[in-house]
């Protein structure tokens, strides 16, 4: 048996003395001993792949050889030793061999320079053929695939051999029966008869006739033809042609875009995951690009798809390639839903630098053309509504006659649909990522932002006044510095709770340690102080009226009272009407758990989950999954007449429904139409509410009719009632409405006497149901009523006499009936409650009034508070609500409380503007008429910074919300149609002009130089004042061709600064949608002046994708919902003003027009000061 290998020495020598004296790679290099670990110094010698080491380099056997083919080579670090040899260590470099088969122990070597090693690395990589392996492997598949099409040709050629062959045997035979039947014919016909030649005239004129019928023929072929290509139905083919072509080349774009983010990001990222040291994980590669490659994929067969139709020009049927695309789009659901989140995680993976660094060389790819990975992953957003678009347009111009008119019709349809869906997907975790960045925010957390249900109203920044010094506030001045800084505190609104928050130096925020979380339910809100109140009078004088209250009682501790101060009087309003409408809501909602559910627990009142017009389609709405803030799921389309109902409905009215109706009515109504439906609902209820809506409220009175006693534990009648928790007011005060001031459905604690509500009723075929209290459970509380809590606890309405006498029947319980009127009605007066009988207190006309009253006053105050600006337009509008206000005084049967809430809707409605001190867009046309009064070197950088601020927000907050409807801004007349939006454009290019004008009116490049300097140092300031306007002004001021070529100027600028400018420009980069910009809005605090072209132009986006009508005729209220949320955006933005002192001279400077010039001058101006150089 052979024991060893045998080879041939001789030509081993020779290959080592030519490796020696030719070979590619020689040197000396330290190889390590696998029987003792310890480097011995060897001459290497490397030929083609062999490599030959000698025991000096005048050796002339060699000591070893090895074979490099399929080997890898690589660095590797220095191993670990003591501290006593590292510095001896790190001197050297390491790499090693590695072979490719088992059994073979890898080759240690090192080296003392570090460019030797990386040599001898590359050189033994190139020794090991891999490529060549690679290739040879791409090779032998071709083959294996050219052999597998040969034979199959093979087998095709047999098979085509075959058939010509029976074809050749068919013709044959055809022949030979085309002969016989010959023959048999010339048998039948035995009489020949020749016919004399014709005469050569008759030939010429039948050639003649010929010819004629030819060219009539081919004329009139040539007047159809022309007439059809002038024809409209041509002329919608070639249109409906280009469409296609057009949709032909997007889809190839489409498809390249998803190709390079898999093969130029995706692949290599994994790849990179898979590393010793991965930059990045699998769970977060694959939570950025979620189901992009399955993505591409199906794309690419769609497109190959199209490109096999194209192939068949003219005839282009497209239906069938739609059926089989439709049912695997919903791919796109997972993308969209989650495309956020994955932007998240890109955002968190780049704070590591070396996945940063590893990024930024993927993107410096030339296939990416200068792209980042976010503007590759925001492509697939917009498929979809790109596909319904050019549906849309191919319908436009197919006939209806066409083959596949109702396919393409369908396929439109589904595609509308799946919009629709990922649309509600999208804003159901719109709401919940919102809440979770401001989780995040919260350097303690907040648990209570976990809750789905808890939904955002509004942020914004307030001054709390110290409650321990309420007796001093009048000490206190509204411009004091250490109030401003001591008591400012961020606040969120939410509609359960409301945050308080102070923000340290480092930005984070921290909750206050008490009352930092406020549950609505425990508060009570006090927007004016009272006459009898001299703390809060006194407040009021010194901050204006600027400051409200809120009076919270928990359960389980003390009442405090938490004072606010607004920045102007329209932020108050605004801050005062949300809070009291989440306690409204709040209140209701559990006002009609505890009256109409069997467990109090339950969020949605049965009367809402029995009634099927909340909740289920209808020839006249539709709704979607999302669910709104009073747990009822969203309106995606309605009929006015349902929307006015919705708006009317007694049981629960939504915050972002009436700011959505609100901001959006002029659409699809007008505000007669809306006045009109308010005054009958409190005219008229029980004719203009829904009689389901009556039915629902008055549904369990109809369980028991009988007089007679029933059980005391029943738990339909002996179920307790839970009223919003009063407010406890000291007794020194007799006020009867004290404490209560706008919101409506709170009662007001104070001393009342004993009110029995288990009488009967004035209804004379029924009786009301008696209860009877346990005999153990009496009230002995001394002093003040004991409140009650919220709906999740509820407990019986307590009261003590005037007297001090304790009551005989010391608890009752009562109808749903009942305590919706005490409810409604506020019980807990110093003086006897209006309904001072049983009869009126079961009175069903009575409670419905009351409800009813309750929510035309609720949407009035809304309407006044939030949208005044519809009232200063509308003069009309203005004089019917103040009517109706007064009427509502008038009436009787109006309780103090609603009493007092029409008296201030009708102050707010008739005081007028009370921002008269601040400036106003006509004071600034004013100025821009005055001469300059001062030089731009006289001005510092910070005043041009303010003053800039300041006449931006001015411009900005004069916009009307109605302007922001319906594009006007696009259309012909835009300048009548929206006159503010055009002042502010103008605005803009006027101050971008005056930076670029007063840059190039310097002659010398030094001063040039210095201006740019001081520009962008303005720009960073207005950056610091969140006027990202002014920074957009700045920046594209610098970025015109006429100061962006000046070469000279910009070298003399110093390198910080254009850092500094490449960090502006970053921020306001229009690149994916403002992303950069709609980041830093989202995580700044008011006041702020915003970029109005990136809301204009999700404006523009929203008009034109979606209609406002469905074809049924139903309002789009979906589109409504959109358009609000960037409303109420850009509103939040307007209501809160800078606290900068106007400054008559920097502006006068800003405004002066003669300091301007246009384009060309400047363009020539810059020729002339650094001219092209020669080509």
């Amino acid at each position: 048996m052979q024991k060893s290998v045998r080879y041939n020495e001789g030509h081993a020598l020779y290959l080592s003395v030519v490796a020696r004296k030719e070979g590619t790679k020689r040197g000396y290099l330290s190889k390590k001993t696998t029987e003792n670990s310890k480097w011995h110094e060897k001459f290497f010698a490397l030929y083609q792949n062999v490599l030959f080491y000698f025991d000096t380099d005048q050796s002339a056997r060699p000591s070893g050889i090895y074979l490099l083919e399929g080997c890898t080579c690589e660095r590797v670090p220095a191993p670990k030793v003591s501290t006593v040899g590292r510095e001896t260590l790190d001197k050297l470099h390491y790499f090693l061999v590695i072979f490719g088969h088992d059994g073979q122990k890898p080759l240690e070597l090192r080296t003392e320079e570090e460019s030797d090693c990386d040599e001898w690395v590359e050189a033994i990589q190139q020794a090991s053929y891999s490529d060549i392996i690679i290739e040879r492997e791409v090779l032998m598949q071709k083959y294996i695939h050219l052999v597998q099409i040969v034979e199959t040709e093979k087998v095709a050629a047999n098979q085509l051999r075959t058939q010509l062959e029976d074809q050749d045997t068919e013709i044959e035979r055809l022949k030979a029966e085309i002969i016989a039947l010959n023959k048999t014919k010339e048998r039948m016909r035995p009489y020949h008869v020749y016919q004399e030649e014709e005469d050569p005239d008759i030939k010429k004129i039948k050639k003649v006739q010929s010819f004629m019928r030819g060219w009539l023929c081919r004329r009139k072929w040539k007047i159809i033809v022309q007439d059809y290509i002038c024809s409209p139905h041509a002329e919608s083919m070639r249109k409906r042609n280009q469409i296609v072509f057009n949709m032909v080349e997007a889809e190839t774009e489409y498809v390249h875009q998803l190709f390079i983010l898999v093969n130029c990001f995706l692949r290599p990222l994994r790849m990179a995951a898979s590393s010793k040291k991965p930059p990045i994980s699998h769970d977060d590669v694959s939570s950025v690009f979620l189901n992009s490659e399955t993505i591409m994929f199906l794309h690419e067969i769609f497109h190959q798809g199209l490109k096999a139709r194209i192939a068949n020009w003219p005839t282009l049927i497209l239906a069938d390639l739609f059926d089989i695309l439709l049912p695997m789009l919903n791919i796109y659901q997972e993308f969209v839903r989650n495309h956020q989140y994955s932007l998240q995680v890109l955002a968190n993976c780049k704070q590591n630098r070396d996945f940063d660094k590893l990024l930024k060389q993927y993107e410096s790819n030339a296939a990416c053309e200068g792209r980042m990975l976010e503007t590759f992953l925001t492509y697939p957003m917009f498929q979809i509504p790109r596909y319904i678009i050019t549906l849309h347009e191919l319908l436009a111009h197919t006939p209806h006659e066409h083959v596949e008119r109702k396919s393409l019709e369908f396929a439109k349809s589904k595609l509308e649909e799946l919009s629709r869906v990922m649309h509600d997907e999208v804003s159901d975790t719109e709401n919940i990522r919102k809440n979770l960045a401001i989780e995040r925010m919260i350097v303690e957390g907040c648990d209570i932002l976990l809750d789905t249900s808890q939904t955002f109203v509004r942020q914004g920044s307030l001054i709390q006044l110290p409650s321990v010094e309420r007796g001093k506030l009048s000490k206190v001045r509204l411009g004091s510095l250490s109030l401003k800084k001591e008591g400012e505190r961020q606040c969120f609104l939410f509609t359960k709770h409301f945050l308080i928050c102070t923000r340290s130096s480092g930005g984070k925020l921290h909750l206050l340690k008490q009352g930092g979380v406020l549950s609505l339910i425990e508060c009570t809100l006090i927007e004016e102080p009272d006459a009898n109140d001299e703390d809060a009078k006194n407040s009021g004088q010194v901050f204006g009226h600027l400051d409200f209250k809120i009076v919270v009682e928990p359960s389980d501790a003390p009442a405090f009272t938490v004072v606010l101060l607004a920045p102007s009087r329209q932020e108050k309003a605004a801050w005062t009407s949300d809070i009291s409408q989440c306690i409204d809501n709040i209140r209701c909602n559990g006002l009609m758990t505890s009256v109409f559910e069997e467990n109090s627990k339950v969020t949605v009142p049965h009367m809402i989950k029995s009634d099927a017009r909340l909740h289920k389609d209808d020839v006249d709405i539709c709704f979607s999954k999302t669910l709104n803030s009073c747990k009822v799921p969203q309106i995606r389309y309605a009929s006015v007449e349902r929307l006015l109902e919705r708006l009317t409905d007694l049981r629960f009215l939504s915050i972002d429904f009436l700011n959505t109706f609100l901001h959006t009515y002029r659409i699809f109504t007008t505000a007669t139409v809306v006045m009109e439906k308010l005054a009958d609902i409190y005219k008229k209820p029980f004719t203009s509410i829904p009689v389901r809506s009556l039915e629902l409220f008055f549904a369990i009175n109809q369980n028991n009719r009988s007089g007679d006693h029933v059980n005391d534990k029943s738990p339909r009648l002996c179920r307790k009632f839970s009223s919003p928790p009063p407010l406890s007011i000291p007794s020194r005060t007799s006020s009867p409405v004290r404490t209560r001031k706008l919101s409506l459905n709170s009662p007001i604690g104070s001393k009342v006497g004993i009110l029995d509500l288990s009488t009967t009723s004035s209804s004379a075929a029924s009786t009301m149901d008696k209860v009877h209290p346990p005999p153990n459970r009496a009230l002995d509380e001394p002093g003040e009523i004991s409140p009650c809590r919220s709906p999740s606890t509820p407990r019986h309405l307590r009261y003590r006499q005037t007297g001090g006498k304790r009551a005989h029947n010391s608890r009752c319980s009562v109808s749903p009936a009942s305590a919706f009127a005490i409810a409604t009605a506020a019980a807990g007066h110093s003086s006897p409650p209006v309904f001072n009988n049983s009869e009126r207190t079961c009175d069903k006309e009575f409670i419905i009034r009351r409800a009813a009253t309750n929510r035309v006053l609720n949407v009035l105050r809304h309407w006044v508070s939030k949208h005044s600006q519809d009232f200063e337009m509308n003069g009309e509008l203005k004089m019917g609500v103040i009517c109706l206000l007064e009427e509502v005084l008038r009436d009787p049967d109006v309780l103090p409380q609603e009493r007092k809430a029409t008296a201030n809707i009708l102050s707010a409605l008739s005081q007028d503007d009370q921002d008269d001190a601040q400036l106003k867009i006509e004071d600034i046309l004013q100025m821009a008429e005055c001469p300059k009064a001062e030089f731009f070197e006289s001005l510092s950088a910070m005043e041009l910074a303010e003053q800039i601020t300041l006449l931006d927000h001015i411009v900005f907050r004069s916009i009307p919300y109605e302007e922001f409807l319906g594009q006007g801004w696009m259309k012909t007349d835009k300048t009548e149609r929206t006159p503010y939006i055009m002042k502010t454009s103008q605005h803009f290019n006027d101050m971008s002009n005056l930076v670029a004008s007063q840059i190039m009116s310097h002659t010398d490049v030094g001063s040039r130089a210095s201006s740019i300097e001081k520009w962008i140092a303005v720009a960073d300031i207005c950056r610091c004042l969140n006027n990202y306007n002014g920074v957009l002004e700045i920046t594209s001021a610098l970025n015109r061709s006429a100061i962006y070529r000046l070469k000279k100027t910009w070298a003399k600028v110093c390198k910080q600064t254009k850092a500094l400018m490449d960090k502006l420009q970053k921020t306001v980069s229009s690149e994916g949608r403002f992303k950069n910009l709609r980041e830093t809005l989202k995580n700044c605090n008011p006041p702020c002046v915003p970029y109005l072209g990136m809301y204009l132009t999700d404006l523009a986006f929203i008009e034109e994708g979606t209609p406002n009508f469905t074809e049924e005729g139903l309002v789009n209220f979906s589109k409504m919902r959109m358009i609000s949320h960037i409303i109420r955006e850009i509103r939040q933005f307007q209501q809160t003003p800078y606290r900068i002192e106007h400054q008559p001279k920097v502006t006068q400077y800003l405004l002066d027009k003669t300091l301007i010039m246009d384009e060309d001058t400047l363009y020539d101006l810059s020729l002339k000061i650094e001219p092209r150089l020669p080509a």
